[in-house]
């Protein structure tokens, strides 16, 4: 692998980690464009920590927050006087920041299990099944921007009520309601993590199958982004972690100044994209994605052999 092939594939996970288009499924495309079949399953991890590392950047507050909320109820401390973050639906209060640490150990365990099989299956699968799983991922996107812009109707034909009909001592309270934190539910968390470890297949998206999840049990289109985005962290440090015996192969196969270099650019451009895809994800945008993915799976179930 050169250095030019080593940025070009960290760019593209960069981009395709977090706009819900699969970077699984473009790396290994790109990999079979250039030739570079040979190329271990620990190159794609590495630069997936690469992107973690945008996401820890860009989530830094809200991981902060929860760690904070953790150790407070390891150590049976009372929760501070001013709650922080009051706005913040997944934590909050510390009701909500414990339910949605609870959540985030359901949601990671269903999905390394998943993981663990979907990683014996993907070196089996031929590349035409990744621009099947495209396909997938878009329907995905739709339904999941139906969703919110139903939620987000909802939401505010709400307020317009409210507005409307104000009742005495309780308005200001009932235009709050919707906004009160919290967490993530049991159920909840099984089914992001049902759709997070069916995220793991080529060519489906993580971020699109767990934000439809999300939004599928009734999670709020503002949390939804957030929550998807803090559960892959430990996701994809288990990843890493099952991947770790490839080390040797993967020093043969690319060499560290194209690793380096892949990393690098995947962590810029990922804190781009990640900062771009927030927005679209609470103005109910994901749609716009499958207007690209489908053309794309087309084209490679015709091209790509």
């Amino acid at each position: 692998m050169t250095v030019l092939q080593g940025i070009l594939l960290g760019v593209l996970q960069g981009i395709a980690e977090f706009l819900p288009i699969s970077s699984s499924g473009h790396l290994t495309l790109a990999q079979h464009l250039f030739g570079l079949d040979e190329v271990p399953l620990l190159f794609d991890v590495f630069l997936h920590l690469a992107t973690l590392a945008a996401v820890i950047l860009y989530f830094r507050k809200k991981i902060w927050k929860l760690l904070k909320i953790f150790g407070r109820w390891i150590a049976r401390r009372p929760e501070p006087e001013k709650a922080e973050l009051e706005t913040d639906l997944l934590m909050g209060t510390e009701k909500a920041g414990r339910k949605t640490i609870i959540a985030i150990i359901i949601t990671t365990a269903i999905t390394g299990v998943m993981g663990i099989v979907t990683s014996k299956l993907i070196p089996e699968l031929p590349v035409q099944y990744i621009c099947i799983g495209f396909i997938i991922t878009a329907i995905l996107l739709v339904v999941s921007s139906l969703l919110s812009k139903k939620q987000n109707d909802l939401q505010e034909a709400e307020k317009q009520q409210l507005k409307a009909q104000p009742q005495a001592g309780q308005s200001e309270q009932n235009t709050t309601s919707d906004q009160e934190p919290k967490g993530i539910s049991i159920l909840q968390s099984i089914i992001i993590g049902v759709m997070q470890g069916f995220g793991t297949l080529p060519g489906i998206s993580r971020s699109g199958s767990t934000i439809a999840g999300a939004l599928f049990s009734k999670v709020d289109c503002r949390a939804a982004g957030d929550y998807s985005f803090i559960v892959s962290i430990p996701a994809i440090l288990g990843a890493f972690i099952l991947e770790l015996k490839d080390l040797g192969e993967m020093g043969e196969a690319v060499g560290a100044v194209p690793l380096i270099a892949g990393c690098a650019a995947s962590f810029a451009v990922g804190y781009i994209s990640l900062t771009l895809l927030m927005k679209l994800i609470r103005r109910g945008k994901l749609a716009w994605f499958a207007c690209y993915l489908i053309p794309v799976a087309i084209l490679g179930l015709i091209f790509v052999h």
